[in-house]
């Protein structure tokens, strides 16, 4: 590869970097071609991208960029592979899914929304986020309930004020 040619690939992982809020880290070696492929289809339908990058490439793409990676770098050891979703916990759930069949792909590290986490012991734990969209119909939800058991008071007392007052006191207590 010429030095041109690197630092096209630098330009290019810098700007997936930039445009990606999720991004994994993952080890996929030891993996045959059969059950490569396969993740890369779990991928797929998850809308997950998945690539293999040279790791000092990664790096300097890192250091480039605008965003702070922290200790993330530090992880770019051996074979790497990194995955960009919209969601972020799709990455986590494919591996999870995926280590069912067999114990790869290892999850070295992942940046999420600004965090940083090390580790495949943090897998189970990245599972776990919630996406942007989910949290706010669960605040949504929230914010309805009360609403909610005030309509079928009013709606369970007959319509009278004596019956909404004995409605609601009995909720009350």
């Amino acid at each position: 590869m010429t030095r041109q040619e690197k630092s096209q690939v630098i330009e290019e992982l810098t700007a997936q970097l930039a445009d990606n809020t999720n991004i994994y880290l993952a080890d996929i070696s030891g993996l045959n071609a059969g059950n490569t492929s396969d993740l890369r289809r779990a991928c797929f339908k998850a809308n997950v991208q998945l690539s293999v990058v040279k790791n000092t490439l990664l790096t300097k793409a890192m250091e480039a960029s605008d965003r702070d990676f922290g200790d993330l770098p530090t992880v770019l050891k051996g074979n790497t592979s990194v995955m960009y979703s919209e969601t972020g916990n799709a990455p986590a759930k494919v591996i999870k899914a995926f280590r069912k069949k067999s114990d790869k792909p290892l999850l070295k590290g992942a940046f999420i929304e600004e965090a940083i986490y090390l580790g495949d012991d943090q897998l189970d734990m990245l599972v776990d986020i919630k996406s942007k969209e989910e949290l706010i119909g669960d605040i949504i939800g929230l914010l309805q309930s009360p609403a909610k058991n005030v309509i079928s008071a009013l709606k369970s007392g007959g319509g009278t004020i004596a019956g909404i007052i004995k409605t609601l006191s009995e909720k009350e207590g």
